[in-house]
């Protein structure tokens, strides 16, 4: 005979905590049922985010506790994950072919933010996502050059008034870098460089993406403001440095995001500190703690900090980052927990915020 009830279950399933959400698995609607039945429990949970490295120890600590609390009972936990269509604003439809469009932000350049993307899109796909990249900096594109294009390569065309995405690791790719030589300056007016940006984003043929990750140009001008107002952004990435400078440039690109109704999924703190490769000594070169003094005034999440490293450059800049170079390595694992967290923060953010968002309202004050 049983000697536990379902809510027995359900409590003991309460005491375990999503280590990305910081909640519960009831409270992160990713508990799907729970039953018990001659002494066997079974417990199907859906996790709402990419997360092929970490389903298995997940199931093996939710089997453990519930053994632990049931001895006598044979526990059978499903855990999968799946990726749904998270919504953006009501008033602009969703890009056909695009579940989730995440924007990869910074209040100035040189903090990382291009290499903060190609492998935060990188370390979605290892997670089990299909993922795409948009190269959004018309003036200076970098991603091509990132992801080991070569110079001259174009996108085909199999559809009419359509570009087909160049493939680099896996991923989808798009930029303006693709069009255009390398010595090439792109010297237009901001509607002109909008205009681009729309055409990129609508007319290339993308391919069944979970999410597609926008490697924003810096600062808080003409294409972040069209990218908002016009594009179903579901959720923004902001990229600082614990620098002073960098922390009050990142501070006005999440006010943005705010004024335009655009989710603020966290802050990834880049630089953070410098190892020496020769004694191992740590120094915060552009100070501490200041990620996580920023998410905290925002009530936003830091989603991880990573090093000032060469190894990071020299990979990104030889067209194979982090986490296609070195999967298994500390900085590749990192960029996994970030993007896992980046993600499971957007399905969090949905399921609180429900599919209504206010209009736009663009002001002074």
């Amino acid at each position: 005979m049983t000697a536990f009830t379902q809510q027995d279950v359900e409590q003991v399933l309460r005491s375990w905590r999503d280590p990305h959400t910081d909640k519960d698995l009831f409270l992160a609607g990713a508990v799907r049922r729970v039953g018990c039945n001659d002494d066997r429990i079974v417990v199907e949970i859906v996790l709402p985010y990419p997360a092929e490295s970490v389903i298995a120890r997940f199931r093996e600590e939710l089997t453990s506790l519930l053994q632990a609390r049931f001895p006598a009972a044979a526990v059978q936990i499903e855990l999968r994950w799946e990726v749904s269509a998270h919504p953006a604003r009501a008033s602009l439809p969703a890009l056909q072919e695009v579940k989730n469009i995440i924007a990869v932000a910074s209040g100035k350049g040189g903090v990382g933010k291009s290499t903060t993307s190609v492998n935060l899109a990188l370390a979605l796909q290892a997670e089990g996502a299909t993922v795409g990249v948009l190269d959004a900096d018309i003036y200076g594109p970098s991603q091509p050059l990132m992801l080991g294009v070569p110079d001259g390569q174009r996108p085909g065309q199999s559809r009419p008034n359509q570009f087909d995405p160049v493939l680099a690791h896996g991923l989808q790719s798009m930029s303006i870098g693709y069009l255009v030589t390398e010595a090439t300056p792109m010297v237009w007016r901001g509607p002109m460089a909008t205009g681009a940006l729309q055409q990129l984003l609508n007319q290339t043929a993308w391919q069944g993406l979970d999410y597609l990750i926008i490697d924003m140009p810096p600062g808080t001008g003409d294409i972040q403001l069209t990218l908002a107002q016009k594009v179903p952004v579901s959720g923004a990435v902001i990229v600082t440095t614990p620098q002073d400078i960098a922390l009050l440039d990142a501070r006005k690109g999440i006010e943005m995001f705010r004024k335009v109704e655009v989710p603020v999924l966290g802050v990834v703190e880049n630089m953070a500190v410098h190892i020496c490769s020769n004694c191992g000594h740590a120094e915060h070169l552009f100070g501490e703690g200041g990620g996580t003094a920023l998410a905290r005034d925002y009530g936003v999440e830091l989603l991880g900090s990573l090093p000032l490293s060469r190894a990071i450059r020299e990979q990104v800049d030889g067209g194979l980052p982090s986490v296609a170079a070195d999967p298994e390595s500390e900085v590749a694992l990192r960029y996994r927990d970030i993007a896992r967290r980046a993600a499971a923060q957007l399905a969090l953010r949905a399921q609180q915020q429900g599919v209504a968002f206010p209009n736009i309202v663009i002001s002074n004050d």
